[in-house]
């Protein structure tokens, strides 16, 4: 498994929301496809058919974990990331 595997696994599983570095959250979601846009700490990830438009904020080195759940909850109810499985 590479990393983005291991990054995808760890977020759908749920059972560390708090220990996601959040840069590799960002990065997980430019690899399945997102465009980001940057406007003071806020960094906003959009992708064509997909009308959720996470938004998501440091919390030190880690994203926050609500923000975690909700990446967790697109990327299952849009089932991205099964080819990365």
């Amino acid at each position: 498994m590479g990393k983005w595997s291991n990054v995808l696994e760890q977020v759908v599983r749920g059972r560390s929301d708090a220990n996601i570095p959040f840069d590799d959250l960002c990065g997980l979601l430019l690899r399945l496809g997102f465009d980001k846009r940057v406007k003071g700490s806020h960094n906003i990830f959009r992708k064509q058919g997909i009308a959720d438009k996470p938004n998501l904020q440091r919390s030190g080195s880690n994203a926050k974990p609500y923000q975690v759940r909700q990446i967790r909850d697109i990327i299952l109810r849009y089932r991205l990331g099964d080819d990365m499985r």
